[in-house]
């Protein structure tokens, strides 16, 4: 059993906690630190190009926990021609994200389904176009997601591999995500076969929802990805940056463990974390406490 293993499921390194370790830097890390598996970020593994990235992965004997991300399937909802062209590159990126995960042999493929249409990440709002810019169509772009899960949720399901919608915490709605609880991506989810579509839960955004347990029971093995880090307070000027390392924030991470656990996940644990402060640390340091915090205070005592 290696140092990354306690029999209760294995601790896996998502590379953006260590951000500026390149991928052969963070396969590296987790062969040193005794990791067994890894996180990847599709950014990460084109700088290295696909097929180098699947050697070192492979060399080193490590498993891929998720592959992230695909998703932002949203755009389709802007009106006319701009919507439709949009649909079509948003399914097209999503296919490619499919086949480097089909040949990462990634556990899942991590799907950030995409805001209200016309609304970038982190940018403020458009100012001219129709309606502003962008469509205030909540429950429109829902349906959006829902229309490009029935083209993917096949071409995935043909390549082996799981689609697996991230509920994000509503300050995320606007411009990532407008599926925010765990109860609305395991509804989606159930139109799919259980091969082709499940959910993450992911602690820093759905560790408020009073019906967290409840859903995480029903999910089931659906859950196709537990991801942990810590939910900060107060949270910075950039919210993106809000994740903490576990135990540096206000969440109770055993409960929640527990509860997927019981729930029959029996996957690897990431760490994923965004934050200013940690990615400027020494990214061996980053990693020997995350060790440390995911046996004292993730797993259950």
């Amino acid at each position: 059993m290696s140092e990354g293993t306690t029999g209760r499921g294995s601790l896996s390194l998502n590379q953006w906690t260590t951000r500026h370790w390149s991928l052969a830097e963070a396969v590296d890390g987790c062969v040193r630190h005794g990791l067994e598996s890894i996180g990847l970020w599709r950014e990460k593994v084109a700088e290295q190009g696909l097929a180098e990235s699947v050697k070192l992965v492979r060399s080193a004997g490590l498993r891929v926990s998720s592959l992230c991300r695909g998703g932002f399937l949203t755009a389709g909802g802007l009106p006319g021609e701009e919507g439709r062209t949009a649909f079509a590159r948003a399914l097209e990126d999503n296919r490619r994200a499919i086949d480097e995960a089909a040949e990462l042999a990634a556990a899942c493929l991590v799907m950030v389904v995409g805001g209200l249409p016309g609304v970038r990440p982190g940018e403020a709002l458009p100012t001219t176009g129709p309606a502003g810019g962008f469509t205030r169509d909540l429950a429109g772009a829902r349906e959006r997601v829902a229309e490009a899960l029935a083209e993917l949720a096949p071409y995935a399901g043909e390549r082996g591999v799981k689609l697996a919608l991230e509920p994000l915490h509503p300050i995320y709605c606007p411009d990532r995500a407008v599926l925010s609880t765990l109860a609305q991506a395991l509804e989606l989810s159930l139109a799919h076969p259980e091969e082709q579509v499940g959910v993450v839960v992911d602690t820093f955004h759905v560790w408020w929802d009073p019906r967290l347990f409840e859903d995480i029971a029903r999910a089931g093995s659906r859950i196709a990805g537990y991801q942990v880090c810590d939910y900060l307070h107060p949270l910075p000027e950039d919210v993106l940056l809000g994740r903490g390392m576990m135990g540096d924030g206000v969440i109770d991470f055993r409960p929640i463990t527990r509860a997927v656990q019981a729930a029959g996940y029996t996957g690897d644990v990431e760490v994923e974390i965004f934050n200013a402060d940690i990615w400027a640390a020494d990214p061996d340091e980053v990693v020997t406490t995350m060790k440390a915090r995911y046996e004292d205070v993730v797993l259950p005592a």
